[in-house]
């Protein structure tokens, strides 16, 4: 099985956000978006959908960024549907 990558991913420091491209189809594409906080233990790097109260300003500010970022490409894409009409 192929392992799927997100559209785009925003980071900072250990918090992420990944930002997945869904379809359905027929040219209709919607975004759904997963945060999570990277930590290590003795088997390496890993990743929690926990995070601690000090993690949650930071949890915001990704949220924001992956807002943004989604919210251009909806534009974007409305741009180009209106020129192609």
């Amino acid at each position: 099985m192929a392992t799927r990558k997100p559209a785009h991913e925003v980071k900072l420091g250990k918090i992420r956000a990944a930002i997945w491209a869904n379809g359905n189809g027929h040219d209709e594409v919607w975004f759904n978006v997963t945060v999570t906080r990277l930590y290590k233990d003795e088997e390496g790097w890993k990743d929690s959908s926990a995070f601690r109260r000090d993690d949650l300003p930071i949890v915001s500010k990704v949220m924001d960024m992956a807002f943004a970022w989604i919210w251009d490409r909806q534009a974007m894409t409305a741009v180009s549907e209106e020129t192609e009409s």
